[in-house]
Order: C-alpha cells, then sequence, then structure tokens
C-alpha cells in the first residue's frame, strides 16, 4: 500500500487556504442527515462535538469518565503555545512552524506543522470568546512566557492550570450542543473495537463500565480522539486510566501506527520515591523560566534539598547554562532530560536514590520577589510541597526525567484521516505534528487546532463524498459479530483465574519499557526487551487473576484489557526502535550519537515516518515508509548551544 499523505501543493503559506477551498462542501440543510461518533472528550474530542455539533451534524460523543471535565487534558499545566507576537519579540507563523519542526528533529511533516503554526492564532481568539481566564499584563494584553525550544515568549497561560482552563471552555460549548440535542453524550463506555464494512469506518462496540452491557454504534464516520500511550510505561505522568486500547483496536482492523516508538520524556517531574507509586507528578515547563538547574560539581552521596545551600556558588554545575548558553534552561525536553540523566550517571545526581536534580528558584526570588514567583507558580509550589514535605520558596524542588507523551500515534493523512476510510484520529491520538520530540505547550495547541479548525472542514469532504445514505445499521452481521468478539475477550480474561494481578503485569512491562526503550536505547537492549516481553505477554494469557464479573463495575477487567493491548503494543514500539537505527529527538540510539553525546541523526537512511500494518496475532507487523520532504526548512544537526 503506497502512503498517500495528502498534502497539497504550492507555497507552504497557501496549502491549508488552498485546501479548504477545494475541499467538497455539505450542504447546511444535509448536515444533519449525517451521524459522526467522537471517542474521547479532552480537548480534541470536546472541541470535535462541540465544532461538528454547532455545524448541524448528530454527534455522538463517548468517553469512560463519568463527565468529559475529567479528561486527561485538565493535568496540562503550563500553557498553550500561539504566534500572537503581542511581545513583539520576534514571533511569526513561519517561526513557530520553524520551531516546531526542529523541535521535532525534523521527522515533522511540514505541510502539517505550518498549517498548526497558522491555526495557531483563531485559537486564543476562540478561547477568550469562551471566557478562557488567560493571564494578562498590567495593561489588560494577554501575557505571554517563554517554554523550552524557542527563544521568543509565545506561550499563553493560566497560572499552572492552563489545560483545565481550555477543557472548561471547550465543555461549556460541548454542553451547549448536548442541551440542543445534536450531541448525545456517552459517560462511563469505553471503546473496545471499531466496526469496518466493505472497507470504510461504520461504527464502533463499547461496553458499559457500569453495567458491563455491549453495544454497537454506527455512524458514517468515527473520530478517535483517545490521547496517547505513555501509561505502556507503567509510571508516566498521565492520568492512571489513561491508555491504547481504542487506538490499538484500530490498528488491529487496518489503521497504520505512525512512529510508535517516539515517546516523550519530561525533564520536571518529581522523582520516584519507591515501589509504592503508581503514577508519577509533572511539575510545569513553565517553571524552567525562572527555575535554575544544577547537581554539584562533585558527587555528594545522598544530598537533600535542605542542604543545598552548603554547596557553595561555585561547586555548583548549572549543566544545561553551561553547554547551552543560548537557550539555558529552556533548551528542548529531550535535551534537558539527556542531560539530566548524563550528570546521574555520573554519580552527580542529588536525593536519596540520586536520581534528581536541583531546580532553584532562589535566584529569581531575590530579583522579582516572592509574590511575584507566587502569581506564576503558586499552585505548582503549592502541590509540590503536599507531595514531597519540600518548600520550594525556600529550598529546591527535586526533579527527574519521566515520560510524559507520546508524538506516535495512528497515522493519519492532511486530512487527519487514517488508512481506514472514514475513520479519523485527533490530537494526540495520531501522530502527525510533532516529529521526534514535542516542544513544551504544543499538546494543547494541536488537541484544539484539530478539534476546532481542522476536522470542521476535512470531514465534510468525505461525507460529501460518501453521500448520507451510506451508512449501516447496527442489526448488520458485522455489528453483531463486533458484539460477540468483544464478549469472547471479556470472558477469555475472566476465565483465566491465574496468580498474578493485573498491576504486577504492568509494572513488569513498564520496567522492561523504561529500561530498554526509555531515554537511552541501544540494540543489545531492544532485542533483549522483545524476548522479555513476548515472554510476559504469554505468562499473563496463563496466569492472570481478574476477580470479579462482566456484568457489573470492575476496574481489574478494565486495567486488564487495557495492559493486554499494552502489551502488544510495548512489542511494536520496540521493533520500531530495532528499526530506526538513528538517534532523533526522544528517541536516543547509543549506536548513533556525536562525539560531544549528542543525538546524531541519519536522514539518508530514515528522514520517513514509520507507518506499520498489523498482520495477524504474534506475527511481525508490515512496514510502510512515509517519506519526508523538507521544502521549507533545511535539514541540519540540530544545536541550542
Amino acid at each position: 500500500m503506497k502512503l498517500d499523505s495528502k498534502v497539497p501543493e504550492g507555497p507552504i503559506g497557501e496549502k491549508w487556504t488552498r485546501h479548504k477551498f477545494n475541499l467538497k462542501l455539505v450542504n447546511p440543510a444535509n448536515k444533519r442527515k449525517y451521524d459522526i461518533i467522537i471517542v474521547g472528550t479532552g480537548l480534541a474530542g470536546a472541541s470535535a462535538a462541540a465544532s461538528l455539533g454547532e455545524l448541524g451534524y448528530n454527534v455522538k460523543a463517548f468517553t469512560y469518565h463519568d463527565s468529559p471535565r475529567r479528561a486527561h487534558s485538565i493535568a496540562a499545566q503550563g500553557g498553550i503555545n500561539a504566534a500572537k507576537n503581542y511581545q513583539n519579540d520576534g514571533d511569526s507563523v513561519y517561526r513557530l512552524f520553524y520551531d516546531t519542526i526542529k523541535g521535532g528533529d525534523y521527522r515533522a511533516r511540514e505541510g502539517n506543522v505550518h498549517r498548526l503554526a497558522e491555526v495557531s492564532v483563531n485559537i486564543i481568539d476562540q478561547c477568550v470568546a469562551q471566557g478562557v481566564p488567560f493571564a494578562r499584563e498590567y495593561g489588560g494584553l494577554l501575557a505571554n512566557r517563554s517554554f523550552g525550544g524557542a527563544q521568543v515568549s509565545r506561550t499563553f497561560y493560566a497560572r499552572g492550570q492552563t489545560g483545565q482552563q481550555l477543557l472548561l471552555g471547550a465543555y461549556g460549548a460541548l454542553n451547549r450542543q448536548i442541551a440542543n440535542g445534536k450531541v448525545k453524550m456517552y459517560t462511563r463506555s469505553e471503546m473496545l473495537d471499531v466496526i469496518v464494512v466493505d472497507g470504510k469506518a461504520r461504527g464502533i462496540i463499547t461496553r458499559d463500565l457500569v453495567t458491563g452491557k455491549v453495544e454497537a454504534h454506527s455512524a458514517h464516520a468515527v473520530l478517535l480522539c483517545t490521547g496517547g500511550y505513555s501509561n505502556v510505561f507503567y509510571l508516566s505522568t498521565s492520568a492512571k486510566a489513561c491508555n491504547a486500547s481504542a487506538a490499538w483496536r484500530a490498528h488491529k482492523k487496518g489503521a497504520f501506527f505512525g512512529n510508535p516508538c517516539f515517546t516523550q520524556i519530561h525533564p520536571t517531574c518529581i522523582p520516584v520515591s519507591g515501589d509504592h507509586q503508581s503514577k508519577l507528578t509533572l511539575m510545569s515547563e513553565s517553571l524552567r523560566n525562572d527555575g535554575r538547574v544544577w547537581v554539584p560539581k562533585t558527587a555528594v552521596k545522598g544530598l537533600k534539598a535542605k542542604e543545598a545551600a552548603n554547596i557553595k556558588e561555585e561547586d555548583r554545575d548549572y549543566f544545561l547554562e553551561r553547554k547551552y548558553p543560548s537557550f539555558g534552561n529552556l533548551v528542548p525536553r529531550d535535551v534537558a532530560s539527556r542531560n539530566a540523566k548524563t550528570v546521574c550517571d555520573e554519580g552527580r545526581g542529588v536525593g536519596p536514590t540520586g536520581l534528581a536534580v536541583f531546580m532553584d528558584f532562589s535566584d529569581a526570588i531575590k530579583r522579582d520577589g516572592r509574590k511575584m514567583i507566587e502569581q506564576k507558580y503558586g499552585n505548582l509550589f503549592d502541590m509540590y510541597q503536599q507531595i514531597t514535605g519540600d518548600n520550594p520558596y525556600e529550598v529546591p524542588m527535586m526533579i527527574f526525567p519521566a515520560v510524559h507523551y507520546t508524538m506516535g500515534g495512528l497515522w493519519v493523512d492532511y486530512n487527519l484521516m487514517t488508512t481506514v476510510p472514514g475513520l479519523y484520529a485527533l490530537g494526540e491520538a495520531n501522530f502527525s505534528d510533532h516529529g521526534a520530540n514535542r516542544l513544551g505547550a504544543s499538546a494543547l495547541m494541536q488537541g484544539l487546532a484539530d478539534g476546532y479548525f481542522v476536522i470542521p472542514y476535512t470531514i465534510g469532504d468525505y461525507l460529501a463524498t460518501i453521500g448520507w445514505n451510506d451508512k449501516i445499521a447496527t442489526d448488520h452481521p458485522a455489528f453483531t459479530e463486533g458484539i460477540e468478539n468483544v464478549k469472547a475477550g471479556v470472558d477469555r480474561l475472566l476465565s483465566i483465574k491465574g496468580n498474578k494481578t493485573v498491576d504486577e503485569f504492568h509494572r513488569q512491562l513498564g520496567l522492561i519499557m523504561w529500561e530498554y526503550c526509555g531515554m537511552s536505547r541501544s540494540e543489545t537492549g531492544l532485542t533483549k526487551a522483545k524476548k522479555m516481553i513476548q515472554d510476559l505477554r504469554s505468562e499473563f494469557w496463563t496466569n492472570v487473576s481478574v476477580l470479579g464479573s462482566a456484568n457489573e463495575l470492575n476496574q481489574e477487567l478494565e486495567k486488564a484489557g487495557r495492559v493486554a493491548d499494552f502489551l502488544e503494543l510495548g512489542e511494536l514500539m520496540i521493533d520500531d526502535a530495532l528499526n530506526r537505527n538513528e538517534s532523533c529527538g526522544g528517541h536516543f540510539r547509543e549506536e548513533s550519537a556525536t562525539e560531544e553525546g549528542e543525538a546524531k541523526r541519519n536522514d539518508d537512511a530514515f528522514a520517513y515516518v514509520a507507518a506499520w500494518e498489523y498482520t495477524r496475532e504474534s506475527q511481525p507487523e508490515n512496514l510502510h515508509k512515509e517519506e519526508l520532504r523538507f521544502e521549507n526548512v533545511k535539514l541540519t544537526q540540530r544545536s541550542y548551544k
């Protein structure tokens, strides 16, 4: 199969405008004849549902939460990028485009990224109109701050809770359409299969998480807005319920998976404190505006935050400022994370485990005063103190990298359609905009861009092509078979009655993934990990213990299905990492590094999107390549020095 990205021809700044004009339209009176299913109600899903409902389509929206407000989008702290240039500091649509391509280490499509930069300015206007309380300067204008990988201030924010405020805006718009009867909301419902008939996505199979009832839903198109898969690592900053099952079940029905090994390690997370933990906590990247990252120049075993003041200034190594004077502490996330790991590997890490570095705000407090720092980061400082017991106004924070985001996802074309006609993927669920490393404050931008400003145009082109009468009813044999397959999968999990809990398997998988497919990877380690995951998956299907029954609220059963999918996805991530014998962005291959220890790309061999096609259970997947063309940005080795 030849992958067609459908990126339009023409100058980069005109592609999206021309494409919108060339797309087929659906008559306003005909929109009410089309049904659309949206799975997931975070920023991408809620904004898409609100926008499509406003246009007149009949929308069914599904979430496994009890309310769309509980989507993990609320956890985003630091801000959202937009090329408004309110600071008059040299920003532009092209600079945001360039920074995103470079930040992703030249492994993203130019066309998609430029469109993202273009519509970023519209997102801010939309959200302000909804009442999102962005921070403002003294004169009343919207405020900006800096994030990693940029030398301009383009990040709009609402203290340290930007994601929550943006989601409340989208949630309000969604509720308006629910009240108008254009969106029907299904809460506590988990999608467990996609129905494909005659090569097109026709609907989904869901399980009610309260009663266990399995149901079929049909539509003209299906939109997956289900987020990323960082919980494959067990310990991540994602909410515990975040999973890959919707995307993975779609993958097994024909949707190619793009760049699965591209995962992001966030440099500023609260370090692991023990085996009792089930998730990690993010400290916003915005803190790197004022926090200085350092370790002692010589190892001090078990150095506590309260003892940091004993280390003289001349005995401190501000290693990011030393190595990257142009960007300092605001280098991209992958660069900051690798350097934190390096100093800890040298034995200079701090804290009881030695797997942490300091982020110190003492200079900022002396310069700007405590009140100003409280206004910027008050809720983040409070959260840190509640979790660790240390007061960051008085002592440095201790931070260490952790899995935070996945750049990989379902392969989509310029219209956000997967390789299954009628099946779309939006936001973090797709692979499209961030290459091998996402810049901070760009996840919210992509989710809202896809939902508010891209899919309302592109989905009409497909719907106008198939016509409103091209819909399959739920009494079709494909839906009946889908229901039976889901029930059989549930029964299979309940019938094993083994001796190990789901969490034990999940934790083991996470340890394998972090050790061999985390910040640093090698052919030897990846080969070893592949065999370990295969053995673990075999044990899972013979020895997992899932208590309870199918026809009730059963969270162990929910977790079991998700971990079963993680075990398969984890092996594909290993295969993808093995295939990509280069270092780029968050994918650091030990065999491919510069003399200075930086990531070394191989553009001649790997300037492509790896799109994997599912074959059958326990069989190797087929690799398809979408070659990346760079006509506006010159391919160069990244430097932030």
